[in-house]
């Protein structure tokens, strides 16, 4: 998502780097290119002018202030128009009301309404909410089942109904037994359509009217550009949405409709989904994918990912580890299936700030993810007891390893070769105050602070790497006193080493 207009974008910013002035001439070229990336996005053509016209006023007649380029000057004003464009503040959910509070889905058919609804469920649940399902679309072969089906997964209660029966009383009748049985979150699946029509819009209607509900979201498909925004406006006419949700945004969408729908119907992006596991859901954050789209990364989605994902207990083990030299192939499977979680290296270099190029530099045939896979593949067909002492692994241990993950012996040589530097790298960073080894090419001196935290365990805010304070809050004979005591500790291992 994003990644054409982000190509373009940085393509245009980088022109006007080797500006000496920021004069109307070069403003004006720069908004042309600006323009067109967003039309080849799909992006609205009233939403293009408008948004081209401000940043254009906005530039002209700028005076250059500190040390800041003209690109830098143009990238500022982009970057705050983006936010603006996709909605400015994050959307929030409105439930102050009398519990139970309904939450009606609505859309075309297939825009993704009955899996968004067990995404919502989960992320309430994980707010402290207890959520019943209410499926009202009758027409939709299996959209009942299939919404059971997901409640049977999440353990929620899901209302009974059939496709016999009128939407408007599943709706009433579902939100009275969520009432009775105490639960305070009805998520009501509506039925859709291919094409809007007279019958839906009075269907979904009659529905509101009988239940009232909280919010009415617009669940719409990423994929389907701005003509998300033009379906969007009919039902707001209609219904008088209080939201959007777009599913699919971890397609390769060019992004028309998340630039559109707040410009075209006046409602936030409430929710993105992001794939099609039931915990894959978002809030959408305008600042953040403002800063994806110019190629500023995202820490803030980065932090809350390693926060969901690293547990600190079992950071700090993994830290004692790697100073006692304990680090074995369980706790480096362990890791990976972390890395796993966090999601594909192209992924999170995408949210570090000033790396977003570097995947285009290396090429995808360089990132490790596929080399990861092959790794794991070879750590499941070791044994326990090779996992947790890879030192046994003789030559007809290695024949069986290979011949078991379908690898070649000199894979797993080259696996067991690249373990073994690692985990005397990850050693000496543990124990020598986060120095890096020496004899790495360009790298020299201390590793720099890492964004939420480093590697788990190694580098947590407030500490260096071995736990003491930072060195800006000790004094000097602190100071003195731990550079002996690191001393003293690099001897006596080299002395146990011999």
């Amino acid at each position: 998502m994003f990644e054409s207009l982000s190509d373009r974008l940085s393509g245009v910013f980088r022109k006007l780097g080797g500006r000496a002035s920021l004069d109307e001439a070069g403003v004006r070229e720069a908004m042309r290119e600006v323009r067109l990336a967003l039309l080849d996005a799909d992006v609205n053509l009233h939403v293009v002018r408008s948004f081209t016209d401000t940043v254009l006023e906005r530039c002209i007649g700028m005076e250059r202030t500190g040390k800041m380029t003209p690109a830098q000057q143009v990238l500022e004003v982009v970057h705050a128009e983006l936010i603006a464009l996709l909605g400015g503040e994050t959307g929030e959910v409105d439930l102050s009301g009398r519990p139970p509070h309904v939450v009606m889905l609505v859309g075309l058919q297939g825009s993704g309404k009955t899996t968004t609804a067990a995404k919502l469920a989960s992320y309430f649940r994980d707010k402290g909410m207890k959520p019943y399902f209410a499926p009202a679309d009758v027409n939709r072969p299996a959209a009942i089942e299939q919404l059971a089906s997901l409640a049977a997964q999440l353990g929620m209660p899901c209302y009974p109904s059939t496709v016999l029966m009128n939407p408007v009383d599943i709706a009433r009748n579902a939100t009275r037994e969520a009432a009775a049985a105490g639960r305070d979150l009805v998520l009501l699946d509506t039925a859709g359509r291919l094409h809007i029509d007279e019958a839906l819009m009075q269907e979904l209607v009659a529905v509101k009217e009988a239940v009232h509900p909280a919010e009415i979201l617009f669940t719409a498909d990423a994929m389907s550009g701005q003509d998300a925004a033009t379906v969007a406006e009919a039902f707001d006419r209609a219904l008088d949405i209080t939201g959007v949700i777009l599913t699919k945004m971890d397609g390769d969408a060019r992004g028309g409709a998340a630039l559109s729908v707040k410009s075209v119907t006046g409602k936030s992006i409430k929710f993105v989904g992001m794939g099609e596991k039931i915990s894959e859901l978002e809030l959408f954050h305008p600042d953040r994918v403002a800063g994806r789209i110019l190629g500023m990364g995202d820490m803030l989605t980065l932090i809350e990912k390693a926060r969901e994902t690293i547990d600190r207990e079992e950071a700090e083990e993994l830290a004692r580890k790697f100073r006692k030299a304990e680090f074995n192939f369980e706790d480096f499977r362990t890791q990976m299936r972390k890395m796993k979680q966090l999601g594909s290296l192209e992924g999170l270099l995408k949210l570090i700030p000033g790396l977003g190029d570097l995947r285009r530099k290396i090429g995808d045939a360089s990132l490790p993810d596929k080399e990861m896979a092959r790794f794991e593949a070879m750590i499941c067909s070791m044994t326990a007891k090779e996992r947790r002492d890879p030192k046994i692994i003789n030559q007809s241990r290695k024949r069986r390893i290979a011949e078991g993950s379908g690898m070649a012996v000199a894979d797993v040589n080259r696996l067991l070769k690249q373990f073994e530097q690692m985990r005397d790298m990850m050693q000496r960073m543990a124990g020598g105050g986060g120095k890096m080894p020496k004899g790495l090419p360009g790298i020299g001196g201390r590793m720099p602070r890492m964004p939420f935290g480093g590697l788990p365990g190694l580098d947590a805010p407030g500490t260096d790497f071995d736990g003491a304070p930072p060195a800006s809050s000790r004094s000097a004979d602190e100071q003195k006193k731990l550079r002996q005591k690191r001393k003293d500790e690099r001897k006596r291992k080299k002395k146990n080493r011999r």
